[in-house]
């Protein structure tokens, strides 16, 4: 039990960057970890030690998240900070698309399609464990990356537009 506890205890950032991924917000995402961490060492005996913890947590809150969380507002989040402070530099002058815009784009993706952008390009799983963990076939997890993605660059590039227009 005290080797699952420090492995789940190592995956801690990257569950609360999951749960704010998901939630947008940061009371709802610190409920999040809470309640899957939790979930987590309750049934830690289900977990299988020959396979990654990771996926398996991803699991555990995407299902939570599902059951309790998915009827927030959205549109009423905020940035959380720790997706500011991640900027290694100031965007140039020309850079017209903010922070806000990247994560409004995200925040408005369905729910789908958001899970399979988030845990193949920011959680950098491979489409085989996205499949596991979301539990859908290995062409869905590609077709819905795909779709994720142009979807979110087309809100990029109206935003972008947008902001010129300001600027203009």
């Amino acid at each position: 039990m005290d080797h699952f506890k420090q492995l789940l205890t190592d995956q801690l950032p990257v569950l609360m960057r999951l749960a704010l991924a998901l939630t947008g917000e940061q009371s709802s995402a610190d409920d999040l970890l809470q309640d899957c961490v939790e979930r987590a060492l309750r049934n830690c005996e289900q977990w299988d030690a020959r396979k990654k913890l990771k996926p398996w947590l991803f699991a555990i809150m995407r299902n939570l998240y599902i059951d309790n969380y998915r009827r927030l507002d959205v549109s009423k989040h905020t940035i959380p900070m720790e997706f500011t402070d991640e900027l290694s530099s100031l965007p140039s002058q020309e850079t017209h698309v903010t922070t806000h815009d990247v994560y409004k784009a995200l925040m408005q993706l369905p729910l789908e399609h958001r899970e399979v952008l988030l845990l193949v390009g920011l959680e950098e799983m491979d489409y085989k464990e996205t499949s596991q963990i979301l539990n859908i076939p290995l062409g869905t997890v590609m077709s819905r990356l795909h779709r994720a993605r142009k979807q979110l660059r087309d809100q990029l590039f109206a935003a972008e537009l947008q902001n010129t227009a300001k600027v203009d």
